[in-house]
């Protein structure tokens, strides 16, 4: 299928909380075979990889209120080469948080604003230990955006 949309997930892990998360994205995302879907870790994940992309879910765990320093790494890297060149972008993101991940939250709008990114779904914020529901809404997340890719929706 040569004009399949394709959906980046760009997450970071270090205690493996943000890890589940993303698997969890990923297993939801690739129900939808209309969608091609490529997860990369965040040192992973480069200019190349987001020009190519339709569409993007960015999973972070919160740390101090922020979002992982892999994650703004990503950014610093990414924003100056791609700048102008993915506007309307539809985005969304998942969290891993000790608090309450709104900081993180807040910080990755701004720079996606910059981007000119667009919101397209509330994040999903797992709080503390992930959990079940966590999980669940993590797969629904991946699923909605892969499909709304690959209906046009986005």
């Amino acid at each position: 299928m040569p004009d399949r949309k394709r959906l980046l997930v760009v997450f970071h892990t270090q205690s493996g909380n943000t890890g589940r998360l993303a698997d969890a994205v990923l297993a939801g995302a690739r129900l939808v075979t209309e969608t091609e879907t490529v997860c990369l870790r965040a040192f992973d994940a480069g200019v190349s990889d987001l020009l190519q992309a339709d569409g993007l879910l960015i999973g972070t765990p919160e740390n101090f209120g922020y979002m992982s320093g892999a994650i703004k790494d990503f950014f610093d890297r990414t924003y100056y080469p791609v700048e102008g060149l993915m506007q309307a972008t539809p985005y969304a993101l998942f969290v891993s948080a000790g608090n309450d991940g709104t900081g993180a939250v807040r910080e990755i709008d701004r720079i996606a604003n910059g981007y000119g990114w667009k919101p397209v779904a509330e994040p999903v914020i797992s709080r503390k230990a992930v959990s079940d529901a966590d999980l669940e809404a993590c797969r629904d997340l991946g699923e909605a955006m892969a499909t709304g890719l690959a209906l046009g929706i986005f």
